[in-house]
């Protein structure tokens, strides 16, 4: 670790906190239908939309109408992807004369983009048409985020709301998201990256005579307006294999540091917004400084363990170029022009969140660096999180908290004057333990299946590693991969695709009737017994309840793989690569 390095950690840090408010600020007045500096253009191509759909902006909807709209628009949208893929061979916009996806793939990807997972089972340069890379691909990372940031303000308001029926109103809530939020911002930043060199045209791809005389296809197209909303949006599907590695999707040191303030930016924005809503922004900085402590930990596990670098190569005295990427610490699996701070920030970066790009492959991190992106994942990527799904998840998280400090004192729980009664909580752990029971139950059908240990590239703990990463990052709709894993195959795309299904939706429905539930209640008066929701204790408190509920449910699953890998590292204990 490096002096240097920490000052990049820590000018990210800076950056992001004073992004918090303003921002916050803005989108507080968006989706409250106040007058923004962008109004007067936005504001008429938005009454147009609702007048050609049909929709009563003023007219608000109960919760289960508002999951039954948002089910039934993803729906629709998964339908027009799975279509657009497989017919792909006979659209336009197609150069490489790609070929129609298979039908396995066609749904993990369609399930993947609109879940906002963004999983990956294929190379995109040579599976995806310009078509589809845009028309699909693209618009679903803009939807998927603004379904789940609308989710998000569909819980605040359900907190800030006295006996009332209703939540909002979920096609008002998706189109001022999508108008006022995602697309000013890629805008802007989407220029910005095509001046730092990122590709935005519809050109064949390129051939090329290497100075060594070989032959080499050089892969472009709309690549700058993708990758700004994979990272606003923490949808992490990238427009090349190598994702932000690829010097294309990420060219300089100026672009790396825009995506990962990209990538935290709106989750943490949302914090403030909702201190905002409920009338208290202390509120909202408590329950940032609960992601923040979680977040800090994990970047310093990361940049530790990878500077440390491995010590059984000095001692096994591998061959030179091997021991060359061990100097002053593991350099394998990353790009010299990041090195290992900026590596380890992304790295933890994208997996608090569920963005799921990566700018270094998460193969090739160390044992405990590897479980740091692991752990994220786990416990539902609360810290900051993806846009919307972060901050409900970290309110689940909340309300189970409040009810453990209820017993502990012997009094009624209570979360910002709402009573948390017995259907409050009860949904609470139904959507915080949907997810442990996915990523567990497709890892283990996995690991005693041929077909599921036959994908793996490696063996022993870091083999399982691979496959539990694998349905961690579909569940925890995230969409890194550990890699070492040939995912693309039946097996693999159809249970990663169900995985992606029930991270995401049976999480959601218990957070809405939630978030209906409270909006009916009427807050009750602060008292003497009130316990303090806006200071150390509670921060404590709620980080406590995370860590225990993720340490008991995981701790066995973990010790599998990345526990015992470090301790077969530091024994010298090794693994043939292959099965």
């Amino acid at each position: 670790m490096t002096i240097n390095g920490w000052l990049q950690v820590a000018l990210y840090c800076v950056l992001l906190t004073l992004l918090i408010k303003p921002l916050g600020g803005y989108m507080t007045r968006v989706f409250a239908g106040e007058r923004t500096l962008l109004s007067p253009a936005i504001r008429p191509l938005e009454r147009g939309l609702y007048r050609l759909s049909g929709i009563d902006e003023a007219q608000e909807q109960y919760w289960v109408t508002y999951a039954i709209a948002m089910l039934a628009f993803t729906f629709a949208g998964f339908v027009v992807l799975y279509a657009l893929q497989r017919l792909q061979a006979m659209l336009p916009l197609n150069p490489q004369k790609l070929d129609a996806v298979s039908p396995d793939l066609a749904f993990n990807t369609s399930v993947s983009f609109i879940t906002n997972t963004n999983w990956q089972s294929y190379t995109p340069e040579t599976t995806m048409s310009y078509l589809v890379q845009m028309a699909g691909l693209t618009v679903h990372n803009f939807l998927s985020a603004a379904t789940g940031i609308a989710l998000a303000m569909a819980l605040i308001r359900g907190f800030s709301r006295r006996s009332a029926k209703s939540v909002g109103n979920f096609w008002v809530d998706m189109t001022r998201c999508t108008l006022y939020i995602l697309m000013p911002i890629c805008i802007v930043v989407g220029l910005v990256m095509v001046w730092q060199g990122v590709p935005e045209n519809l050109s064949a791809y390129t051939d090329v005579t290497t100075l060594e005389g070989g032959k080499q296809v050089i892969a472009q197209g709309p690549v700058a307006s993708q990758e700004v909303i994979k990272m606003l949006g923490t949808n992490g599907g990238g427009f090349f294999n190598a994702n932000s590695a690829h010097p294309f999707e990420n060219p300089s040191a100026l672009t790396n540091l825009i995506q990962i303030l990209l990538i935290f930016s709106l989750g943490a924005a949302l914090t403030n917004v909702f201190g905002r809503m409920v009338g208290n922004q202390r509120q909202g900085w408590a329950i940032f400084a609960v992601m923040a402590v979680l977040f800090m930990a994990g970047t310093v596990t990361t940049y530790w363990a990878e500077a440390a670098g491995n010590p059984q190569f000095a001692a096994l005295h591998v061959d030179q170029a091997a021991s060359a990427l061990q100097a002053g610490g593991n350099m394998e699996g990353k790009e010299v022009r990041f090195g290992i701070a900026n590596s380890a920030l992304f790295t933890t970066i994208t997996t608090d969140a569920s963005c799921g790009a990566v700018n270094n492959m998460h193969d090739s991190l160390l044992p405990i660096a590897g479980m740091v992106p692991l752990v994220n994942i786990m416990l539902g990527e609360i810290i900051f999180g993806g846009v919307g799904s972060g901050l409900y998840g970290m309110l689940l998280f909340v309300i189970v908290a409040m009810f453990v400090a209820g017993l502990m004192v012997g009094r009624t729980p209570e979360y910002l004057g709402k009573k948390l009664e017995a259907k409050e909580v009860k949904m609470a752990m139904l959507g915080i333990l949907i997810l442990p029971l996915s990523m567990l139950g497709f890892t283990a059908l996995a690991a005693v299946l041929p077909i599921g240990t036959g994908a793996t590239n490696n063996a022993g703990p870091h083999g399982f590693t691979e496959m539990l990463y694998a349905y961690v990052s579909a569940t925890g709709n995230n969409g890194s991969a550990f890699a070492g894993l040939s995912a693309n195959v039946p097996f693999w795309n159809d249970t990663l695709g169900l995985a992606m299904f029930v991270g995401r939706f049976l999480m959601i429905i218990p957070m809405l009737a939630i978030a209906g539930s409270l909006a009916r209640k009427k807050i009750v008066p602060i008292s003497a017994g009130t316990f303090p929701t806006d200071g150390g204790l509670f921060v404590g408190l709620v980080v406590g309840v995370i860590l225990i509920t993720g340490g008991l449910t995981f701790l066995p699953s973990l010790a599998l793989g990345p526990i015992v890998e470090h301790l077969s590292m530091n024994a010298g204990t090794l693994f043939d690569t292959g099965n």
